[in-house]
C-alpha cells in the first residue's frame, strides 16, 4: 500500500510540474484556421501562432487578425492567467520567429492585405520594431482597404 502511495504522490508532483511546450508547431493544412477570420491558412511565410501555458495551440493567417484578436474576450478565455508566446512566419524562409522579437516590413501583398512581413533581424531603416508595428495596424496604417477593393473587384 505504501509503494502505491509513493507512486501516485510522484505521478501528481511530475505531472504538476511539467514546464509546457511553447515551441511553434508544424501548420496542418488541412484543419488550421484563422481564430479571427476563420479562412483556412494559405502561406506559412505570414501566418501567426499561438500557444498557451496548456499547449492548446490558435492560428491567424495574418499578422494583423492577430493584433486585432490580441486582448478580446477570446484571447482572455485562451490565455488565462499564464503565459503565452506568439511565433509568426519569416515572410521569405517560413522560419518561425517570436512576433514580439521580429522586425516588420510594410508593403508585402499578405493573405488579408494587412501588409506587414517578419524578418528576424533588423536589415535596414525601413523595418519597424513590433510596438511601433502594432500601433500601425490600430492605426489603420495597412494595405488592407485596397486588399478588400481588390476582393470585392474580382467578386469575392
Amino acid at each position: 500500500m505504501k509503494k502505491l502511495i509513493v507512486v501516485f504522490v510522484l505521478i501528481a508532483l511530475f505531472s504538476c510540474n511539467q514546464e509546457a511546450d511553447y515551441s511553434p508547431r508544424e501548420i496542418n493544412w488541412d484543419r488550421d484556421i484563422c481564430a479571427l477570420c476563420l479562412m483556412g491558412l494559405a502561406e506559412q511565410e505570414y501566418s501567426v501562432q499561438s500557444i498557451n501555458q496548456w499547449g492548446e495551440v490558435i492560428w491567424y493567417d495574418d499578422l494583423g487578425c492577430y493584433i486585432n484578436f490580441y486582448g478580446s474576450e477570446d484571447w482572455d478565455r485562451f490565455a488565462g492567467d499564464g503565459k503565452v508566446k506568439s511565433w509568426i512566419g519569416h515572410c521569405e524562409t517560413g522560419e518561425w520567429i517570436e512576433v514580439d522579437k521580429a522586425y516588420y516590413r510594410f508593403g508585402d501583398r499578405t493573405p488579408m492585405g494587412y501588409g506587414y512581413g517578419a524578418f528576424k533581424n533588423n536589415i535596414g531603416d525601413s523595418l519597424y520594431d513590433f510596438n511601433t508595428t502594432v500601433k500601425r495596424i490600430k492605426d489603420g496604417i495597412t494595405m488592407r482597404k485596397a486588399f478588400l477593393e481588390e476582393k470585392k473587384m474580382l467578386g469575392h
